[in-house]
């Protein structure tokens, strides 16, 4: 179970081209998977980033974790949930007057640390 998580809940990109980069991360320190997600070209790098960063800024609070601080070298990346989430639906128009569904899809990206001494 991890102790600290953060989310990002709608994300506008769909949850197939993120769950690799959530497989790239998963059981890292937290520093050395923003190191290497900092290096791919990928739009869900970025929002995998954030989450991660949000994750490690709630660790570091000391009013959320009963007055201790955790530093980023000693919390590791045990849990990385890519979910697929609502989907837009748009219809474009096709031959003979039929109609083809365009389903524009997001997902939940969800993050869980956990520091070294509890793993």
């Amino acid at each position: 179970m991890a102790k600290f998580n953060a989310r990002h809940k709608n994300a506008r990109i769909s949850a197939r081209k993120v769950r690799p980069l959530a497989d790239i991360v998963r059981g890292m320190y937290a520093d050395e998977a923003l190191d290497a997600l900092k290096y791919q070209p990928h739009r869900g790098a970025r929002m995998l980033e954030k989450v991660i960063q949000s994750a490690v800024g709630s660790a570091q609070d000391p009013d959320q974790n009963s007055g201790r601080s955790h530093r980023i070298e000693e919390l590791v990346v045990t849990e990385v949930c890519i979910d697929g989430g609502p989907m837009f639906k748009r219809v474009r128009p096709r031959a003979r007057g039929s109609a083809f569904m365009i389903k524009k899809r997001s997902s939940h990206i969800r993050v869980g640390l956990t520091p070294i001494d509890e793993v």
